[in-house]
C-alpha cells in the first residue's frame, strides 16, 4: 500500500461519521497513513469542540477515542525536530498557512525526505492544499 501524508482534518472522519467519512475510508483502503506529531491532539480537539456544541454525544466522543487510538496503532508519525520546525517558520513566510497547518506541511516535507513531488497529501484545508502543491506534492481534497 502507497503512503499518503494525512492531515488531522482527513483522520477525524475516519473516527467520526461526517459527510467525508465514506471518501476518506475510500482512501485509507488505498494509502497507510503517515502523521504529524501533534495530530492526536488536534483530532482531541475536534472532538471536543464537536462534544461542547452537541454535534456528538459522549458515547460518540469514546467511540471516536477507541477508532482513534486503533489508527494510532499502525501509522506512521513524524516527531517533532528542529528541522520541523524551522521548514514550519520557513513555510509561513511563504505560504498564508496557520501554525498548525505550517508544522503540518513540514513534517509531511520532513517525511519526503525533501522530494515531495508525487507524494500524496490528504486534506480537507484548502490553504493547506495549496501550499503543499506548491511545494511538490500530489494532493488530494476531500470534502
Amino acid at each position: 500500500m502507497e503512503p499518503a501524508f494525512w492531515d488531522t482534518s482527513a483522520i477525524v472522519p475516519l473516527c467520526v461519521t461526517q459527510h467525508a467519512s465514506p471518501r476518506l475510508h475510500q482512501l485509507y483502503r488505498q494509502y497507510s497513513l503517515v502523521v504529524w506529531w501533534a495530530t492526536c491532539v488536534e483530532a482531541h480537539s475536534a472532538f471536543a469542540r464537536d462534544l461542547r456544541s452537541k454535534v456528538l454525544t459522549l458515547a460518540d466522543v469514546q467511540r471516536a477515542k477507541q477508532r482513534l487510538e486503533a489508527l494510532r496503532e499502525i501509522w506512521h508519525e513524524v516527531e517533532p525536530t528542529e528541522t520541523v520546525r524551522s521548514l514550519a517558520e520557513l513555510l509561513l513566510q511563504r505560504y498564508a498557512l496557520r501554525a498548525a497547518d505550517a508544522l503540518q506541511l513540514a513534517a509531511a516535507y520532513t517525511w519526503s525526505r525533501n522530494r515531495p513531488f508525487g507524494r500524496p497529501l490528504i486534506s480537507g484545508d484548502t490553504k493547506l492544499l495549496e501550499a503543499a502543491e506548491a511545494v511538490g506534492f500530489s494532493t488530494i481534497q476531500v470534502p
